[in-house]
């Protein structure tokens, strides 16, 4: 067992112990304490046993550990105002004789503290929260487009004690941001529980759409116990109120004077692009790239042509190379490079961020999105490749909360994460964004940005050079060094607390891969896990599954989230695009890990914490759910049109949730993971199948486990902020809870 374990004799006198501790002070319902100041969170759900029961047990309720979980007040139930029971080992309840009025309270030394407000059971086994979809749309190139809710995050917005629901909504045209055509634009709804619209962002035709471009945050930044939103916008995006007032945001003085309006339209069709091009070639030999020797000094060298035409190119000159670039050249790279059809990009324009209040919309500061895009790409490495991908590397974004001074929650955004990757950090007061530090790792060096290899190299800023490459489609957020404060998880790499590069991991690359005995980074990948993977070791653990394939160390590995260090994985030579980790297996010790191989080519089996191939077969990758109340973990299944599922390893299917769907194509993803109310266990938040409403899934399984609210872990409350972001992953917690949890080593403070 690790050092930093307690001792089993010592949790078990802690849990003695507990007999004798003071028990608190009565309970209002309404805590601080460092977190979100959340009520009882009751809900009540019909079953065929009756009406299921659960709560919140507050962390500042704890008292001490017991041998099944953490001690603190026992909880008086009422139905229909007479006391029915007193629960004491969990915080949940089976009324066999339904009622219509159901309250909690908990009981303090013999005596009630005040009760909770009154809930009346599901008329189902869910809730639906109804949704206003927005209207149908059509793009400029005459395409017909509808939408679909699509991810989900919460807060307190209002201060009530409960949360708040901001939906985005997706138009079927979403893309990819390596996809051409144009998409519609994206909305994000604030919703109470009971389908009350507080008010509608919409981002405008100046912010495309897909998992890529909006990362939107949603928490309270400020500590004043309502949640501000996060989110990039641009010129076009405007805020519908409750009273149907539209405010489009503040636009920076000098971009008004520049002649910049609301009603721009930035995005290019094909002949916009072609038009791009032509004024990208024709200031070639003013670059700084090429004024500095980097680049080739004419576009016949970089594109290899014999020399032919003076610089300055001439605007005919300049159309003439655009023509042979699109028709000749970039074909001749790849048959996939069919530019005469790019379209729907946004590639100029002002960029920024705005911070809005959580319950009106109200826009409370807006300022630059840092960094902006430069260009096209060009320097970003998007024409480098064989595949010419403009508008792909540069608008590559990712978001985040983290507690960088321990004590408050500063916003993350980045840009990029192939070639330049950017990290920046801020602080929000109330009033003004304050920058707390920016990482840059400065452009990878290319010697022709139409024909050249950018990634795994170093960018040219020391302090991060080695970011690059090592970005994931998500990010994670810990206190890696338990310092208590919180470092960003930047995929392969992470930031410490003062945005200084803490480490990059890399590894050797094995025999039958394409540089035997080289070192390389771990690189890119699409899945990331931070949490106690291995209780029997010190701190946390990362689990990722690269994307690099032969020249990727490892497909899939588990290593140490303080250095970096690789504890085990395995080389696979492809893109290892999916990974999952998880309680499957209470039989053995720690959470399990597994991957999956593309094009359905297998899996590399369930793995234990301390890297022993467990089984060969392994469990689906979509989203882990904390579901049953043995505290295993299960796993949502279900994509495109299938119907999703809430499947345990051992006993199969455990909820079918009929007239839902998940998102985001085969990745299958709920709305939303995390637990919103009732006891510690997470709910699930599907769209039904027209969007018509955001479904609500609770847990009704017995449990005889005492846990606080999950969202009273720091770790795991800025995990479900970042949920939402790109390629959506599970929440953990910043310690070890599994079926096999020591209680005593649960913190409560």
């Amino acid at each position: 067992m690790g050092p930093h374990r307690r001792s089993r004799y010592a949790a078990a006198l802690a849990a003695v112990l507990v007999l004798t501790a003071p028990p608190i002070t009565a309970s209002t319902g309404r805590h601080h304490g460092g977190w979100e100041r959340l009520d009882r969170g009751l809900v009540a759900a019909r079953t065929a046993q009756g009406v299921h029961l659960s709560w919140r047990l507050l962390r500042e309720e704890t008292t001490g550990w017991t041998a099944t979980g953490l001690a603190g007040p026992d909880f008086a139930v009422y139905r229909d105002g007479r006391r029915i029971a007193t629960v004491t080992d969990s915080t949940a309840y089976l009324d066999a004789s339904p009622g219509e009025r159901y309250q909690v309270a908990a009981v303090v030394r013999g005596r009630e503290a005040r009760r909770s407000d009154p809930v009346t059971p599901w008329a189902t086994s869910h809730l639906d929260l109804p949704l206003r979809r927005p209207a149908d749309g059509v793009t400029p190139a005459g395409e017909s487009y509808t939408y679909s809710a699509n991810d989900v995050s919460v807060g307190d917005v209002d201060g009530d004690g409960r949360y708040e629901y901001v939906v985005k909504w997706d138009p079927s045209n979403s893309k990819d941001v390596s996809q051409v055509g144009y998409t519609g634009p994206v909305y994000l709804d604030t919703y109470r529980l009971d389908g009350t619209l507080l008010h509608r962002v919409d981002l405008g035709v100046n912010i495309r759409a897909g998992a890529h471009y909006t990362q939107f945050l949603v928490h309270d930044f400020d500590g004043d116990g309502r949640a501000e939103m996060m989110v990039k916008t641009a010129p076009g995006t405007k805020v519908v109120g409750r009273d149907g007032r539209e405010r489009h945001i503040t636009m920076p003085r000098e971009d008004v004077l520049a002649g910049h309006t609301h009603q721009d339209d930035y995005r290019v069709d094909a002949e916009g692009y072609r038009r791009h091009l032509v004024e990208v070639f024709r200031g070639w030999d003013r670059h700084p790239e090429v004024v500095a020797g980097h680049w080739p000094a004419t576009l016949e060298q970089a594109l290899g042509l014999a020399p032919r035409y003076a610089y300055p190119l001439s605007e005919a000159d300049a159309a003439a190379l655009v023509d042979h670039f699109v028709d000749v050249y970039a074909p001749g790279r790849s048959a996939n490079n069919r530019l005469r059809n790019f379209a729907g990009f946004i590639l100029s324009g002002p960029e920024y961020l705005t911070v809005f209040d959580g319950a009106t919309g109200r826009e409370l500061q807006t300022v630059r999105y840092k960094p902006g895009r430069t260009d096209d790409g060009l320097l970003w490495g998007d024409y480098a490749m064989n595949r010419i991908e403009p508008g792909n590397r540069v608008d590559r974004f990712l978001s985040g909360v983290a507690h960088l001074d321990g004590k408050h929650p500063s916003a993350i955004f980045a840009r990029g994460y192939y070639t330049r990757s950017t990290v920046i950090a801020y602080d929000w007061d109330g009033r003004r964004l304050e920058q707390r530090w920016y990482a840059d790792s400065g452009w990878v060096p290319m010697s022709n940005p139409f024909n050249d290899s950018p990634h795994g190299r170093d960018g040219t800023d020391p302090r991060w050079a080695t970011l690059t490459t090592q970005g994931a489609h998500s990010l994670g957020v810990a206190d890696v060094d338990g310092d208590g404060r919180q470092e960003v998880v930047y995929g392969a790499a992470t930031l410490d607390d003062d945005g200084s590069l803490r480490y990059s991991s890399t590894g050797i690359l094995p025999p039958g891969s394409a540089d035997p005995g080289a070192r390389k980074r771990l690189g890119h990948g699409d899945a990331l896990h931070v949490t106690d993977i291995d209780p029997n070791r010190p701190g946390l653990e990362i689990y990722m599954v690269h994307e690099g394939g032969p020249v990727a160390p490892y497909g899939y590995g588990l290593r140490d989230a303080a250095t970096g260090e690789v504890l085990y994985g395995g080389y696979s030579g492809v893109d290892t695009g999916r990974g999952m980790v998880g309680d499957v297996r209470p039989d053995v010790p720690g959470l399990e890990t597994w991957a999956s191989l593309p094009g359905g080519s297998g899996a590399v089996g369930v793995w234990s914490a301390d890297g022993r191939l467990l089984e060969n077969r392994s469990p689906g990758t979509n989203m882990s759910i904390r579901w049953a109340g043995d505290l295993t973990t299960q796993i949502v299944g279900g994509a495109l049109d299938a119907t999703p599922t809430i499947e345990d390893w051992r006993r199969g299917t455990l909820l079918t949730a009929d007239g839902t769907r998940t998102n985001n194509g085969t990745k299958g993803t709920p709305s939303l993971v995390a637990d919103v109310f009732g006891d510690w266990r997470e709910e699930l938040l599907v769209r039904t199948v027209d969007s018509s409403a955001l479904r609500f899934y609770t847990s009704t399984e017995p449990t005889n486990h005492k846990m606080y609210a999950l969202t009273q872990d720091r770790q795991y409350r800025v995990e479900v902020a970042r949920q939402q972001t790109t390629y959506n992953q599970p929440s953990y917690p910043g310690f070890y809870l599994a079926s096999d949890t020591d209680w005593a080593e649960v913190p409560r403070r």
